[in-house]
């Protein structure tokens, strides 16, 4: 199959899936954090929240316009997430950048004397380092689907 053919059969499938979704639905300015009406994650410059898990309401969070996405990617991104906020606390937030690469972040209320920053900061460098293919998968989904890059060009960069 030929690069334009690749990039027909996908925008033809994405366009299919997002046909009531406006530009406005894939950004988001603002999401609420769950625990004392404060502010989730603050979202701006492009950078929109996939996931996140708060430890304090124990509560899961999962993006709505990117239910495309299949149910097993999503179901390892709630264990992920759930199992972090149980380990080390606070909150935890897989976020998309502007450019598709993946952000993982972790923060805690300021009066969570149990949240741990150095066990936050190793289980980020773990959950990066065993679930990079999953996380390269997901910025290319990402770059297609949500920034409608060329697979062509996508394909072109890892040259």
């Amino acid at each position: 199959m030929s690069a334009e053919e690749f990039e027909r059969e996908y925008n033809k499938e994405f366009n299919e899936n997002i046909k009531n979704q406006t530009e406005d639905d894939l950004k988001i300015d603002e999401m609420q954090k769950t625990n004392k009406g404060r502010v989730f994650e603050g979202v701006a410059n492009g950078r929109v929240v996939l996931c996140g898990a708060n430890a304090y309401e124990q509560k899961y969070y999962f993006n709505p316009i990117f239910k495309q996405i299949p149910e097993s990617i999503k179901k390892e991104l709630n264990i992920i997430s759930v199992l972090f906020t149980q380990e080390a606390g606070g909150i935890f937030t897989i976020v998309f950048e502007e450019d598709g690469q993946i952000s993982i972040e972790t923060n805690a209320d300021e009066e969570d004397i149990t949240y741990d920053e150095i066990t936050a900061g190793l289980l980020v460098s773990e959950v990066r380092r065993k679930r990079q293919d999953l996380f390269e998968a997901l910025g290319l989904y990402y770059r297609l689907y949500v920034l409608h890059e060329s697979p062509a060009d996508i394909l072109g960069d890892e040259d």
